[in-house]
């Protein structure tokens, strides 16, 4: 307001109105200083993808490698389509640094998605709808790879599905809300190109 009054209001600039030292100093501080900004690895493709998809559990406002228990480091039944339970680091930071899973996607107010076919009287349609953990644990899910008729029907009269919590049992396939939509949507984009991942030792 004050520089508003003192300037010509026919010569006025947005530069003049706005001191942008406050943001600069910010940005700098954060790049050059936090704990999260590293320089990307980009040795192949594959790291410097792997690198940007990356998930920190440490940091400003996070936890400490100290403090951190093992409840935190777990896998967790919320992690499923969101977050790799494989790809993690060894040592100190296991658990609390992670990956995105290959569909996981960021909201606008910071949630991580995951996308869903959407099952209606027992039949997959390609409708695909994004849920976070919260709004999943509602409904009832069954695998990607279960096996489907030609319209989109359960082969069989029963499906292996999760549940709330993570739970899974066997339900009528007219019970089932979603469906997976890959295989590979519970692993990362790295963890994904590992053949034969079940016969692999994970951490």
């Amino acid at each position: 307001r004050e520089r508003m009054t003192t300037q010509d209001v026919e010569a006025i600039t947005p530069q003049t109105l706005i001191n942008i030292r406050p943001v600069v100093a910010s940005i700098k501080e954060f790049f050059g200083t936090s704990q999260l900004s590293q320089f990307m690895d980009q040795t192949n493709p594959l790291a410097g993808l792997t690198h940007k998809r990356r998930l920190s559990a440490l940091g400003p406002g996070g936890l400490s490698r100290e403090r951190a228990g093992f409840e935190v480091r777990d896998v967790h039944p919320s992690h499923y389509g969101r977050m790799c339970p494989i790809e993690t680091p060894e040592g100190p930071n296991i658990g609390l640094i992670g990956s995105l899973a290959s569909y996981g996607r960021i909201n606008a107010f910071g949630f991580v998605e995951t996308p869903y076919r959407k099952v209606v009287d027992g039949k997959v349609t390609d409708q695909v709808d994004y849920l976070t953990a919260d709004e999943e644990d509602r409904y009832v899910k069954a695998q990607a790879n279960t096996v489907l008729n030609a319209d989109g029907s359960f082969a069989e009269p029963r499906v292996l599905v999760r549940t709330k919590g993570g739970e899974t049992e066997l339900m009528r396939a007219e019970e089932v809300d979603y469906i997976d939509v890959s295989p590979r949507q519970m692993v990362s984009v790295a963890t994904a190109m590992i053949p034969f991942l079940e016969h692999d030792d994970a951490n």
